[in-house]
């Protein structure tokens, strides 16, 4: 090989492996983290229900026939629910992100992708994004004839951060 095809090959080698070494180290971005979407965004959830912004877009509406509500929520970094029961509790299973469960009296958890969450029937919860990268989860409302969802207060940045 001639001396300047090797000076070329090398330099194409080290540039590879400083664009590798770069892309490895870099923190993943919210966009990264969360991957492709699988449901649209959908409509911006209340400010009386959460802190941040959330989206929830409906996949299954509660009637009498499935008794059941699902829908996929999008919390965008650092958003969060209210603390809040469910009559007949709710699964959540997160498809995307890192985020954080809570129920009252107890430490917060860590969500990620692939976790499911039972939270127990008229047990005051909060769920949300961590504050660095957003969360998608799918929720699952059963038994709906018993009631959706009872909100409550705002979790408190002391909560959130505890």
């Amino acid at each position: 090989m001639k001396r300047s095809a090797m000076k070329i090959a090398t330099a194409a080698v080290i540039t590879c492996a400083l664009f590798l070494l770069n892309a490895c180290s870099q923190k993943d971005t919210d966009q990264e983290a969360l991957g492709e979407a699988i449901f649209p965004q959908g409509q911006k959830g209340p400010a009386e229900y959460f802190t941040g912004n959330a989206y929830n877009y409906g996949l299954v509406p509660a009637d009498s026939a499935f008794t059941t509500l699902v829908g996929n929520v999008y919390f965008e970094p650092g958003a969060r629910s209210n603390w809040h029961t469910h009559p007949a509790g709710q699964i959540l299973i997160i498809t995307a992100g890192v985020g954080y469960y809570q129920e009252e009296g107890k430490p917060k958890q860590i969500m990620r992708k692939g976790d499911v969450v039972k939270c127990p029937p008229e047990v005051k919860h909060w769920h949300g994004a961590s504050p660095d990268t957003g969360l998608q989860q799918m929720y699952i409302v059963p038994n709906t004839e018993k009631g959706i969802v009872n909100w409550m207060e705002p979790v408190t940045k002391e909560e959130y951060e505890r």
